[in-house]
């Protein structure tokens, strides 16, 4: 397992590949097509995302006096400009400084807002106390584990709050593909997708107040288009698969694991 040394010198090199726009090889531009353009159309199509932003929404409350984190952010994610909007304080971070002057950019109407290029994990980072940290597609990247834990508890004010949304690694099907597919992977140094021990040690350090997985039983909704059916008995089918989904997950851990991706909201014990 990486030390914090080690991660750091990889964070460099993740921070030059998005910073030059790095070209992807031909098996992640695959996986990319296939993430990005299969899974993100069943995702809006049956409202996977939709509901998923809306949680998240949800799950912030009364931002009026949180100081909030928006952590790995790039250049802003959907929520970004939102949470810098109604926060009492935000700070946006990412490795990437080019993705950060772009977001700056769009926080100059915000006053209490500001974004930094920074490594979380490094003593340049001094700021903590945060109620929030929403990290959207971001502790996937972090190898050790235990080293973020610990950096997401000394950044967090007493009784603060962490959302997250990342891939689980933890499905049959997508752990053989991305077993198969790893060696060929462009971003594979920073890209960890949870896993069933990974889980367990987010549970044992923080309380999960709540969580949802997303694509188990959904994610076969790609397999429809085979069959002799309507596009809107497809939706229907895989509305009816996501909500699912949605609702056996937050109770038992096999569905959980069953999916593709995971929210939480944890809370610093």
């Amino acid at each position: 397992m990486k030390t914090t040394e080690a991660i750091l010198e990889t964070n460099k090199k993740q921070k030059k590949f998005y910073n030059n726009n790095s070209k992807q090889n031909l098996f992640t531009t695959i996986w990319a097509k296939f993430r990005n353009g299969l899974l993100n159309t069943i995702r809006k199509n049956i409202g996977i995302q939709d509901q998923a932003y809306l949680l998240h929404k949800e799950w912030f409350g009364d931002l009026s006096s949180k100081r909030v984190l928006d952590l790995g952010c790039h250049s802003g994610n959907y929520w970004s400009l939102y949470l810098a909007e109604n926060a009492k304080d935000y700070l946006g971070i990412d490795l990437s400084d080019v993705a950060i002057d772009k977001l700056n950019e769009r926080l100059k109407p915000f006053p209490n807002a500001k974004a930094e290029a920074v490594d979380f994990l490094s003593d340049d980072f001094a700021e903590k106390d945060y109620d929030l940290i929403y990290a959207y597609g971001v502790l996937h990247h972090f190898e050790n584990i235990n080293i973020l834990i610990d950096k997401l508890n000394e950044k967090l004010a007493p009784e603060g709050e962490i959302i997250s949304y990342d891939p689980l690694e933890t499905s049959l099907p997508i752990k053989i593909i991305r077993i198969l597919y790893r060696p060929f992977q462009s971003d594979a140094a920073w890209e960890w997708p949870l896993t069933k021990k990974t889980f367990y040690q987010f549970q044992k350090a923080f309380v999960i107040k709540e969580r949802r997985g997303l694509l188990g039983k959904s994610k076969w909704v790609a397999f429809l288009n085979i069959l002799p059916i309507s596009e809107n008995n497809k939706k229907l089918i895989g509305q009816k698969w996501h909500q699912q989904d949605w609702h056996e997950s937050s109770a038992s851990d096999s569905a959980m694991f069953s999916c593709m991706h995971l929210t939480m909201l944890m809370q610093k014990k």
